[in-house]
């Protein structure tokens, strides 16, 4: 039984801890040994314990000298990389996986070091420096979640050998068209005739939520109430992020949006939320690949997304199962918004052929299927086939 360890970068459960997650149970179905280095506290410490997953916490002592966050943080880089080798002296795994770009960065010196392969799961488009791409090319291979992804990174001088696209997976029975409830309604009191439109992920700048209220401005309540719920929480604490999280709420409670906007926070019901919406608007100004789209195609949502990174690889032009505008357009998004919301039959033919793509390319069968063959290929060869 190979022993597999997962690096993992946050404590939050965002898309990529999502996306690692949903993977196990067919990695541990093919015989691999899993134990993950994570945060020891937090959401994802939790989901690991509830599954009986080991977690090898990788502890960081910053100094009072130290600015977290800063580009200058030798003693914290070195600091992890010395924890990472204890823990892979402890653990002894015969391949090692790193979820995010940061740990690949952080794993591929090391592991090479250790002469053990590793893997290194590429999920955001970030511009790197030549020594973070030198890093990241000491891992056996990479996987990006989308052509956008690999192509923007190979282009800075990644290796495009090593470099693989294995697209994220969504679990199609959690995620299914199901018929509305009514529940989010009447815990929201809004009578039943109310139109909901949401925007799912974390807050931060990236995700564009302050185009969904400029747009939201301009397209009418109507007879139907259209109502906009915001479903997510703020983690970075950047200056820049919390006003930029004050901003929304000062916007939401201003004419003409007071009483429109809904902020829900973290919430543990997004698949059962999905069916009691009509529209998923995602408005973002950068994404790799969201796991939010996937998850509303499985559910069956008609879906607004702006053209940027892997969005048109989940839904290109021939499979007609979302609309795509250009980022940072508050009247593109808007006239997209008025358009489905005001279509029954639109909306309706959006929503079966999302369901329809993702059945055809997102299955979390398939996704979990391709990883255990990357590790196989790794372990066996180390080479890309």
């Amino acid at each position: 039984m190979p022993k597999l360890l997962l690096v993992c970068e946050y404590a939050a459960l965002n898309g990529g801890e999502r996306s690692m997650l949903a993977t196990l149970p067919a990695v541990a179905a093919a015989g691999f040994d899993v134990s993950v280095v994570a945060p020891a506290e937090g959401p994802l410490a939790r989901e690991l314990a509830q599954r009986q997953i080991e977690v090898h916490p990788l502890v960081v002592v910053r100094s009072a000298n130290d600015t977290f966050g800063s580009r200058s943080e030798p003693r914290p880089h070195q600091q992890r990389r010395s924890g990472l080798i204890e823990i892979i002296a402890r653990a002894r795994p015969e391949l090692i996986h790193a979820n995010s770009l940061a740990m690949s960065r952080l794993v591929g010196p090391v592991a090479e070091q250790a002469g053990v392969p590793s893997l290194g799961h590429l999920r955001d488009i970030l511009r790197l420096s030549p020594a973070a791409i030198a890093d990241l090319n000491a891992n056996r291979r990479l996987l990006a979640v989308s052509h956008a992804t690999r192509d923007y990174h190979v282009a800075a001088g990644l290796n495009a050998e090593r470099t693989c696209v294995l697209y994220n997976g969504v679990d199609l029975e959690t995620f299914r068209p199901r018929s509305p409830s009514g529940y989010l309604h009447r815990e929201l009191d809004l009578p039943k005739r109310a139109r909901l439109v949401a925007a799912i992920g974390q807050i931060s700048l990236r995700k564009g939520f302050d185009v969904l209220l400029d747009a939201a401005k301009t397209v009418p309540a109507g007879k139907d109430e259209l109502h906009f719920l915001i479903v997510g929480e703020r983690h970075a604490s950047k200056d820049e992020v919390v006003q930029f999280e004050r901003d929304l709420h000062a916007a939401a409670e201003s004419p003409p949006l007071a009483g429109r906007v809904h902020f829900l926070g973290r919430r543990d019901d997004v698949p059962r939320i999905m069916n009691e919406i009509d529209l998923l608007v995602h408005p973002a100004r950068q994404e790799p690949l969201g796991r939010v789209l996937l998850e509303a195609a499985a559910a069956g949502v008609a879906i607004v997304a702006t053209d940027v990174g892997g969005t048109a690889e989940i839904f290109p032009p021939e499979s007609q199962a979302a609309v795509l505008v250009r980022p940072d357009s508050p009247q593109q998004m808007a006239a997209a918004i008025e358009s489905i919301c005001g279509d029954s039959a639109w909306r309706h033919q959006l929503q079966q052929s999302a369901r329809r793509r993702a059945e055809e390319a997102f299955d979390i069968r398939t996704a979990a299927a391709s990883l255990v063959k990357h590790y196989h290929d790794v372990l066996e060869c180390g080479d890309v086939t």
